[in-house]
Order: C-alpha cells, then sequence, then structure tokens
C-alpha cells in the first residue's frame, strides 16, 4: 500500500455525506459510490470519481468506508455478487461505519481475512454536526496494523478515534455507548413527567439541562475507571465517588419524595437510587439504606 492510499466511500447519506466530504482533500484521492446519482454529483464536482458498484470501487481503492443501513446492506456491499470482496486486492482496508452486530463483523471479518483483506468496525458518535465538523469519536475494532492503515485518514472527519481491541470490539464499544445515551434520554422523559406534575416549564428544565451537562460533562464524567470492580477506602477514587454518591441519593431521595406526592411512578429514579452507589464501586450509603427500609418497592 502507497503512502497515500487511495480511500473508497460508500453511502453517502446523512452520516456518510459529511464524512466523505472531508475526505475529498486526501492526497490519495477520494472514489464514492452511493444508489442515488444526486448525492454522487456534488462530489464529482469537487474532484472525487464515482464507481458503478462495490466491486468497481475496491479495483481502485485501498481503504473503503462504507456506511449503508444495516446488517443486511453491509453484507451485500461486502460479499455479494458484484461486492467488495470480488475485486479487493490483498492488504485492502474495509471499514464499516454502519452501526451493526457484533457478530456480524466478526462474521464478515473471517471471509475477508480468507481474501487477504482486513475488515475493520468501526462505528462513530457524534451525528452529522459531528462530522460536518471533524469533530467524530470513532470506535475501532481491528487488528493493530489495520489500525495504523486508517488512523490518519479517520482524522479528516474524527478528532477522537479509539482502538478498542479486535474486530468486533468497536461494535461493543459503540452498543455500550449507546446503551447509556438511550437509557439517559428515558431518564429525561422521566424527569420531565416529574417536572410537568410539578407545574413547570419543562422546555425551560431542557435548556438547564443542555447549559449545566455541557459544564459537567454529564454521564461522561465520573467515567474515568479502569474497571467496575469496588473501591477499597485506599483508592483515590474512593472519596470523590462517596461524595457522588451521598449527593445522588439525597437528591434522588428527595425526587422520589416529590413524585410521591404527586402521584407520579419515578421508576428508574428508585433503581439509581438502589444502584448508584454499588455502581460507583463505593457500596449504598445511609440515605439509600434508609429509603429501601422506608418503602420496599
Amino acid at each position: 500500500m502507497s503512502d497515500s492510499p487511495r480511500i473508497g466511500y460508500i453511502g453517502l447519506g446523512n452520516m456518510g455525506a459529511p464524512m466523505a466530504k472531508r475526505l475529498l482533500d486526501h492526497p490519495g484521492g477520494l472514489t464514492v459510490l452511493d444508489t442515488r446519482p444526486e448525492a454522487v454529483a456534488p462530489f464529482v464536482e469537487a474532484g472525487a470519481d464515482a464507481a458503478s458498484d462495490p466491486a468497481a470501487l475496491a479495483t481502485v481503492c485501498d481503504i473503503v468506508c462504507v456506511t449503508v443501513l444495516d446488517d443486511d446492506q453491509v453484507r451485500d456491499v461486502v460479499t455479494g455478487p458484484n461486492g467488495l470482496l470480488s475485486t479487493a486486492r490483498p492488504g485492502t482496508v474495509i471499514a464499516v461505519h454502519s452501526t451493526i452486530s457484533d457478530t456480524t463483523a466478526v462474521d464478515l471479518a473471517a471471509r475477508c481475512a480468507a481474501h487477504g483483506v482486513e475488515f475493520v468496525d468501526a462505528p462513530v458518535s457524534g451525528g452529522a454536526a459531528g462530522a460536518d465538523k471533524a469533530a467524530l469519536a470513532v470506535m475501532v475494532g481491528a487488528s493493530e496494523s489495520a489500525f495504523e492503515t486508517i488512523r490518519e485518514p479517520f482524522g479528516a472527519f474524527a478528532a477522537l478515534v479509539v482502538h478498542a481491541g479486535p474486530v468486533g470490539a468497536g461494535t461493543r464499544m459503540k452498543l455500550a455507548r449507546n446503551l447509556l445515551h438511550f437509557v439517559s434520554f428515558t431518564a429525561a422523559t422521566e424527569a420531565q413527567r416529574l417536572a410537568e406534575a410539578a407545574g413547570l416549564d419543562i422546555a425551560a428544565l431542557g435548556k438547564v439541562v443542555r447549559h449545566t451537562d455541557a459544564i459537567t460533562g454529564g454521564a461522561g464524567s465520573i467515567m474515568w475507571r479502569d474497571t467496575t470492580a469496588p473501591l477499597t477506602p485506599e483508592d483515590s477514587w474512593f472519596p470523590i465517588f462517596s461524595h457522588v454518591r451521598a449527593l445522588g441519593e439525597k437528591d434522588l431521595s428527595l425526587a422520589l419524595g416529590l413524585g410521591d406526592r404527586l402521584d407520579v411512578d419515578l421508576p428508574l429514579a428508585a433503581r439509581a437510587l438502589a444502584g448508584l452507589g454499588p455502581g460507583l464501586g463505593v457500596g449504598t450509603g445511609d440515605t439509600a439504606r434508609t429509603h429501601t427500609k422506608e418503602d420496599p418497592s
């Protein structure tokens, strides 16, 4: 592979287009593919080449980025009759940015390996806005050699490129990240129900949440440890997370009390009160133990 590999990009939708746009100035050149001519046209006008199908694209590209809808489309792009593997040269790297099953990633990696091709699962976080600003986070499951190959090109659209581990690990990290994302969304809807029942302006509450999360970092602000095992009192994190637990248990107990008075069910808050301390590794605090004794539910 040359010092300036040619990049191929398949899938120019809401995420793929802004990511591929950041690669237009790549010194090795860019070849694009999409089923919609109107999606391809702006890239050709900007200097990229267009391919008729994945097989044609693979004949000229060293690294191929894929951002399509789902597992079935990824499989078709990689292993279909006119798929990448029908023409890809040994040493080619296929990087899939779509969020697919980790088992699909592992299976496709094995099929690619039989052709001397490296498969990389590289889902992204940060949305189209992040791609526009070259600020995405990319979670990469790959061999060491494949990761070194894609790290610099990925920097065109990402501010953070993390080697999560072998193939499949990138997808598993993305699923864990999105677990937090959507559980947080569900918690937000619970908070809105409580605020609405209390006669508050929930749009104003949203402003407060966005403002303060931008300062504190939200849930990510506690994600510094390299293990989820319980902490010993000698651990430097123990007093910090004990303090977080005390504040959290107090506020969760007060919110649950308000919910009781307003007849608003808050199941996530109750679960959080019971699980906060153990999750932080410092055990259940007095406030949570007292609340559990008073309200076994």
